[in-house]
């Protein structure tokens, strides 16, 4: 239950403190005053977005800060998942700057607006006198029936399975356009790659073969200069050989009679034998240079091929051929394994469809069995505030093909009529704005006891309503009160009486500035407000008789 709310610089409220009750507490004040301010600052701690327009004094920022007392285990899960310590005694807190940050904390641990939103929800349920719109809502239709139901754990798996399974399909579908599209350009890479690879290319053949080629165009070339290369070093008279071999001979007859002469020598013997070899070896390549045409042919035809692969691809190299190559056949690999991806997430998604049809048929089956109790509960409810005549009908039909959706297979539709004679039909078409506000008391209190939501709030509920309908109505909101704690901002005198604790809400202007305070009325105090909510300022006796009466009751 919310124990404590305090509010500063916030709209015209510089600083105040409340503490509830844990039972019924009323908040009352003229029109204008800031009841709705006080409800503005308590969402602020319960993730809605914050403007810096909503500030008393732009200098300074604005603080909110919610005491909770959270008695069980049963946002435990909650705490754990948002690295929060669960206390008993949670401290909610936000605070806005007047540039527009904000910050969050729950139990002095940050916390962001979303975190703070899911937190918030599972403590306080706050319906606005605008809420009784929901009423028409099919999808709101259906959530009373579920929290009747009991569900919630199983409809939540269902729904995230459900998103997982959008999101499976999306997947899927764009795999299989990826692949109708990739499909268009596979008959090509297939050719290209086929292309490249019965080429059988290798990354230094083409500088290879026009060397190879050359060679074979200058083969007379070669051939004669290698030729006459040989002659002149080993063939002639006149070779350097020749001349040499007689150098060796001149020296060997005078080397004994000079050291260095024989060390002459010896060079000059090495360097014979190597011009020998080397005349050798030329003699020997003359020989192995032959002009070969049909060679010179084949040679220009693989060139050729070489060439135009290259002019296709719009490539200058072999090693740039066989990347491209590469680049192709991974391309088709992919292509199978698409193949495979969309196989394997197809089965998923199909076996998924079953699984989620069968969970939405057994949900369907939980909801209609709850039917009946749904009715009973809400029409029992209307009976007390003054609408015995009520009748309620559940119109239950199963989409088409079981196609089901987030909620699953069924969709259900509230009709009801408040009189007797009268047939049941949809709610927004037949109810007044006196009956709409109580058929949402009905349904919020059946909410409330079957969801274990620790506070209801409920801002001019009572709209529509008067007399002895609004003394039932405050009957009601007492009585459920026994269960969990009611806030309640409220007009009507009957109502006001019924509450423990009675707030009141008004404006200040003595200091020169409009402010917003609140105070808690003593039992002396809450006499006269209801007198005057009776019949107006300065009540008379008769006025304070009746509120004296009120309150007793």
């Amino acid at each position: 239950m919310l124990q404590k709310l305090s509010i500063k610089n916030y709209a015209l409220i510089d600083s105040i403190d409340i503490e509830f009750d844990k039972g019924l507490n009323i908040i009352t004040g003229e029109t204008g005053a800031g009841k709705s301010i006080i409800l503005g600052a308590l969402s602020l701690i319960l993730g809605q977005r914050a403007e810096n327009k909503y500030f008393f004094n732009q200098d300074k920022k604005c603080i909110i800060e919610g005491v909770f007392i959270i008695s069980s285990d049963r946002l435990n899960t909650l705490f754990e998942l948002l690295e929060v310590d669960a206390l008993e005694e949670t401290i909610v807190r936000r605070e806005i700057t007047s540039d527009g940050r904000s910050r969050a904390f729950i139990n002095d641990t940050p916390v962001n607006l979303t975190q703070l939103k899911t937190f918030g929800e599972q403590l306080i349920d706050v319906h606005s006198q605008h809420a009784v719109l929901e009423l028409s809502d099919e999808k709101f239709q259906l959530s009373i029936v579920d929290s009747v139901a009991g569900h919630q754990k199983f409809l939540s798996a269902y729904k995230l399975k459900y998103k997982q399974y959008l999101a499976d399909k999306k997947s899927l579908n764009e795999k299989i356009e990826a692949k109708n599209i990739a499909l268009k350009e596979l008959d090509l890479n297939r050719f290209l790659f086929d292309e490249l690879e019965d080429a059988k290319l290798d990354e230094f053949e083409q500088q290879n073969l026009e060397q190879e080629l050359e060679q074979i165009n200058h083969a007379e070339l070669i051939k004669s200069n290698l030729n006459d290369a040989s002659q002149l070093l080993s063939e002639d008279e006149s070779s350097a050989l020749n001349a040499m071999k007689l150098s060796v001979n001149r020296l060997n007859q005078i080397s004994q009679y000079h050291e260095e002469i024989d060390e002459l020598n010896l060079r000059l013997q090495s360097t014979v034998i190597e011009l020998k070899d080397i005349a050798g070896e030329l003699s020997f390549l003359e020989q192995k240079i032959i002009h070969h045409p049909l060679r010179a042919e084949a040679i220009n035809e693989r060139l050729n091929l070489i060439y135009v692969l290259q002019q296709k691809h719009r490539v200058n190299s072999n090693a740039e051929l066989l990347k491209i190559q590469a680049e192709l056949a991974q391309s088709l690999d992919n292509f199978n394994i698409a193949d495979e991806e969309i196989e394997t997430l197809q089965k998923k998604v199909n076996a998924d469809n079953q699984t989620l049809q069968e969970e939405a048929v057994l949900i369907s089956k939980q909801r209609v069995a709850v039917f009946d109790k749904v009715k009973s509960e809400i029409l029992t409810v209307l009976n007390k505030v003054g609408m015995p005549n009520s009748k309620l009908e559940i119109n239950h039909v199963l989409k088409e093909n079981n196609d089901f959706d987030s909620n699953g297979i069924d969709k259900i539709t509230f009709h009801f009529s408040a009189n007797a004679g009268q047939m049941p039909a949809p709610i927004h078409k037949i109810a007044s704005g006196g009956e709409l506000s109580r058929f949402m008391l009905a349904v919020k209190s059946l909410i409330s006891k079957n969801t274990a939501l620790p506070t209801l709030i409920f801002d001019e509920i009572d709209t529509g309503i008067s007399g002895d309908t609004a003394k039932k109505v405050g009957l009601v909101m007492e009585e459920l009160a026994n269960q969990m704690q009611i806030i309640t901002i409220t007009h009507l005198p009957q109502i006001a009486s019924k509450g423990i604790a009675h707030f009141h809400v008004y404006k200040d202007e003595s200091k020169g500035i409009t402010q917003t305070h609140i105070q808690k009325l003593s039992q002396e105090e809450r006499i006269t407000k209801i007198a005057e909510m009776l019949s107006g300022h300065d009540a008379s006796k008769t006025a304070r008789d009746n509120a004296r009466e009120l309150l007793d009751k």
